[in-house]
């Protein structure tokens, strides 16, 4: 049917370290907010643990116990921010849709620069938390791209999508470009990787 949603939708704020209970997960929620407001002010620079848990009212040693680092909680940010996107719309050619997946994901920052920026820094990080959002983000992002080019979505297009996009983050990242034309480009990318290939909406198979 047309306008279908389908693909991993709501996807459930889990613990970054484990199963939170409905006190814990509202101190996680206080923490990510307090994230945001944060590294308004100060910039991935200037953004620590501790002044994030005094902003958010919390104890800088309960804030540990959910965040090893600034780059576990600013990851953990944009994670929630992913696993609110609504369901892949399937509608419209293949170009259409997977060029609106990646311009959503592309924008879930790109008004707030100096978060988007700390988060691309921050998702680049080695630690073990870090690793573990790194890959539910990428997974996450893999099952809208196969969302969006439907049951017969290839391997390999939906890993040079995937490239594309990791490229662009970069990209962004080291100020080549803003997040806004990050967005642009990336339906850009789509056409060029996507050219009338056959592709077809799921609902009118």
């Amino acid at each position: 049917m047309k306008g279908d949603r389908v693909g991993a939708a709501g996807l459930a704020y889990e613990s970054t370290r484990r199963r939170l209970t409905d006190r814990q997960a509202d101190t996680v929620r206080r923490l990510t907010d307090a994230a945001v407001e944060e590294v308004r002010e100060t910039g991935y620079e200037g953004l620590t643990v501790r002044n994030v848990a005094k902003r958010a009212g919390v104890a800088p040693a309960t804030a540990y116990t959910y965040f090893a680092s600034k780059n576990h909680l600013i990851t953990e940010v944009f994670w929630r921010r992913l696993s609110a996107l609504e369901p892949v719309v399937v509608e419209g050619s293949a170009q259409e849709r997977v060029g609106a997946v990646l311009r959503e994901i592309a924008l879930l920052v790109s008004d707030e620069p100096e978060l988007a920026a700390a988060c691309t820094t921050s998702m680049l990080g080695t630690d073990p938390d870090v690793r573990e959002l790194r890959f539910k983000i990428g997974m996450a992002i893999r099952e809208r791209l196969q969302a969006a080019l439907g049951e017969d979505a290839d391997d390999k297009v939906v890993g040079a999508l995937e490239l594309a996009y990791a490229g662009a983050l970069v990209h962004a990242g080291m100020g080549y470009t803003s997040y806004a034309r990050m967005a642009d480009r990336l339906a850009e990318m789509a056409e060029l990787i996507l050219p009338n290939t056959g592709f077809i909406s799921p609902s009118t198979e």
